[in-house]
């Protein structure tokens, strides 16, 4: 008689099919419709979401910094505020989202490899533990000695009123 059982906690199966989670794996693809809206909606992110696209919008709003310029402070205020801030920032705010989205990609990637292997190394933890069990069972039976050890019950329900807090 073994003096442990184990039993695999289903996620432990489910987890070889998965893979990690990505951003892009998070938006809707249903239907057509929803595939065409997302599609649209990751080009014109990717475009707008670039330092490029900041560049552009830069140089565009030099266009208008002459008028303002003539039209005396309080309108280089207003510029500045409603129109360069605005279409800058805006581009250059996404790049940093990107970067910030690749990074969590990149650390929830390395979490996931890390899980796994932590739960490939408990495996092989288990086949040990397996392993002395039998020697110890044996042992034990040459000793004269009860194999199975004795489950405090006061004890094993104290534990499970922990676990759940």
């Amino acid at each position: 008689m073994a003096i442990y059982q184990y039993i695999r906690h289903p996620r432990i199966a489910s987890r070889h099919a998965d893979r990690p989670v990505k951003v892009l794996d998070l938006l809707p693809r249903g239907t057509a419709i929803n595939r065409f809206n997302t599609n649209v909606a990751i080009v014109v992110t990717r475009a707008v979401g670039s330092m490029w696209c900041a560049y552009v919008f830069a140089l565009f709003d030099l266009i208008s910094l002459p008028d303002a310029v003539r039209n005396g402070p309080s309108a280089i205020v207003t510029w500045v505020a409603q129109t360069f801030l605005q279409l800058v920032l805006l581009s250059v705010i996404m790049v940093g989202q990107n970067v910030q989205a690749a990074a969590a990609d990149k650390r929830a990637e390395a979490t996931f490899h890390d899980a796994s292997a932590t739960l490939h190394e408990v495996a092989h933890v288990q086949g040990h533990l397996a392993a002395q069990d039998v020697l110890l069972s044996r042992i034990a039976e040459k000793i004269g000695l009860d194999p199975v050890p004795l489950v405090d019950v006061a004890a094993e329900t104290a534990l499970d009123g922990q676990a759940d807090c």
